[in-house]
């Protein structure tokens, strides 16, 4: 079994969810704490021991490739002015793109998700790959990635991220049917089912933004895009692949030990932003005092 060593960021959104704050400010480089978004997924795969990361973008993405780049002349004017922290945070930010060896490649073809994956997998060969989405961040004693690097190497097939979900968040995920439960949360699944009616989901599971992608997958994409190019109709979409995959071999899905923060919409971006805060030594106090300010006239109200 191959050892899992590259990595795919799909990039290339708008963010539209999220205009007008997106409309100059690719989504990935919003902050979340200290740090944008991107940064977190690109951590996370580092610490994963993931040696190639591929980041596919699209035009108005030029943030992001700044923020990875080298700035020596920056490091040297912090360290001119005894800003010894600031710079080492700099270098910190270019080693990790150095130790990832991130490369960026524009996307071409078909809109769908399926496409930054199918862009990016030429130059991978055959090889497996994790595809992470850039809006997600976990936090978890295991990183995601390695979590579902393990059940890969278990598995040797597919695998896909899962959370436990309330059934009436249905229409909001991807909902896999669950084939069998092999403990450890670590499920066989026959297919995903997108944004069904919460009567109609086949689980309480929702698939979330981490993949294992095989060179299987990758071919059932292609077939996807070939059948695209003589019609130019719909778009491609990854949850299509596995499933047509998955309709003669085996998919598993891993249920994620952590917690997952979404920042594609306003609401859960502001709920990441707020629970980075809390958790922070410096900022924490202050946005709890801040709440029980806020709170403390309603309470009073009340009475």
């Amino acid at each position: 079994m191959q050892t899992i060593r590259r990595a795919v960021i799909p990039a290339a959104g708008i963010g539209s969810r999220l205009l007008p704050l997106t409309k100059a400010i690719p989504k990935e480089m919003l902050p979340v704490g200290d740090r944008p978004v991107i940064e977190h997924t690109v951590r996370e795969l580092v610490d994963s021991g993931i040696t190639d990361i591929t980041i596919v973008i699209s035009g108005g993405k030029d943030l992001i490739q700044q923020h990875f780049r080298p700035n020596p002349a920056l490091v040297e004017q912090l360290r001119a002015d005894g800003k010894d922290a600031y710079a080492k945070a700099v270098e910190d930010v270019a080693e990790l793109a150095l130790t990832g060896h991130i490369t960026y490649l524009d996307q071409q073809g078909p809109y769908g998700n399926g496409t930054p994956v199918l862009n990016a997998a030429r130059g991978v060969g055959d090889e497996p790959m994790l595809v992470l989405w850039p809006d997600d961040v976990f936090v978890a004693p295991v990183p995601r990635a390695q979590q579902l690097i393990a059940a890969y190497e278990k598995t040797g097939c597919p695998v896909l991220a899962l959370m436990p979900m309330d059934r009436e968040d249905s229409r909001r995920y991807g909902v896999p049917q669950v084939q069998e439960d092999l403990g450890g949360g670590l499920l066989r699944i026959s297919r995903l089912l997108e944004k069904p009616e919460p009567q109609e989901a086949p689980s309480e599971f929702a698939a979330i933004g981490g993949y294992v992608v095989t060179p299987e997958i990758v071919e059932e994409i292609q077939k996807l895009t070939t059948a695209w190019e003589q019609h130019h109709a719909g778009e491609i979409y990854l949850t299509d692949a596995i499933n047509n995959y998955a309709a003669t071999r085996a998919v598993y899905g891993q249920v994620i030990a952590g917690r997952w923060y979404d920042t594609g919409n306003p609401v859960d971006y502001l709920v990441a932003q707020f629970a980075s805060a809390l958790a922070d030594p410096e900022y924490g106090p202050v946005l709890r005092e801040l709440a029980r300010e806020t709170e403390a006239p309603d309470a009073a109200g009340d009475r």
